[in-house]
């Protein structure tokens, strides 16, 4: 059984980042069966990191601040980490390609055409594609901004849902900016199950000013998730979803995990939890 790995973000009641945990302090749980950790890591671990930007006319006044805040998570990442960037409106493109170099991302960034409708589940699922074919690191995630509703794509939520629940599927945050149609509601439930599938968070800042801070928050997110693996003692039939459930305690004290909630065996699809 090839080794599940999960990327896990702790906090105490107060929501202050618990980051001293060792191996012990977790629990590991698939299909209400503990499991043995056969790997932990919390150390900082190389990351590949796609920033994805919705491209449609209504962003134009909003880029650049969100471009200011997508260069936060840039500058707070580490020498082996590896940055992309795509611009989506009714297609995606990809408009720079790994690198580290900041000049290069900002360019990508500012490359705006602000038109078009918006395919934001196919602009994921490229994205996840791009992820499996071209990186061999532990961690991955991506960050999606937008501010309207797909409305353009030939996925379906399904499934982008369930590429999102494959087993090595980047754990995905994403901003929706401030939406006051009939069918923001509909779209932030939406968002808010891609992303927590994945052991994510969806953020809806009600100003832009909140967006450079919530990319601060990503970033340090990131930086202070605990790695677990485990090879589950469960039968795995292809396409069968298994569930996962991590506890964490400090002393005596129980602390809230954010980790991916499951996934699905097999090459149909294979997936951090709450």
């Amino acid at each position: 059984m090839e080794e599940v790995v999960l990327h896990a973000t702790v906090v105490d009641n107060q929501n202050h980042l618990i980051t001293g945990l060792g191996r012990d302090s977790f629990k590991v749980y698939e299909d209400g069966k503990l499991q043995a950790v056969t790997s932990f890591r919390k150390e900082s671990v190389p990351v590949a990191l796609g920033i994805l930007i919705d491209n449609s006319g209504s962003m134009l006044p909003k880029r650049a601040k969100v471009n200011e805040a997508a260069l936060r998570l840039v500058d707070a990442s580490q020498q082996d980490d590896r940055v992309f960037v795509v611009n989506f409106g009714e297609d995606a493109f990809l408009d720079q390609d790994y690198t580290q170099d900041v000049a290069k991302l900002r360019a990508a960034l500012q490359r705006v055409e602000t038109k078009g409708s918006t395919a934001l589940y196919d602009a994921i699922i490229g994205a996840v594609n791009h992820l499996d074919q071209t990186s061999q690191s532990q961690k991955k995630v991506l960050l999606v901004v937008t501010d309207g509703q797909d409305n353009a794509s030939q996925a379906t939520f399904q499934e982008v849902l369930r590429k999102l629940q494959s087993k090595n599927a980047p754990v995905l945050y994403t901003i929706a900016l401030e939406q006051n149609d009939r069918k923001a509601e509909s779209n932030r439930r939406s968002l808010r199950a891609l992303s927590e599938q994945t052991g994510g968070t969806a953020f809806f800042p009600s100003s832009m000013d909140e967006v450079g801070l919530i990319a601060s928050s990503i970033a340090q997110d990131i930086r202070s998730q605990y790695v677990i693996g485990y090879r589950s003692s469960n039968s795995h039939a292809s396409g069968v979803y298994h569930t996962i459930q991590v506890q964490a305690t400090e002393g005596s004290t129980p602390l809230r995990v954010t980790t991916r909630t499951g996934y699905y065996s097999g090459n149909l699809g294979n997936g951090d939890t709450h």
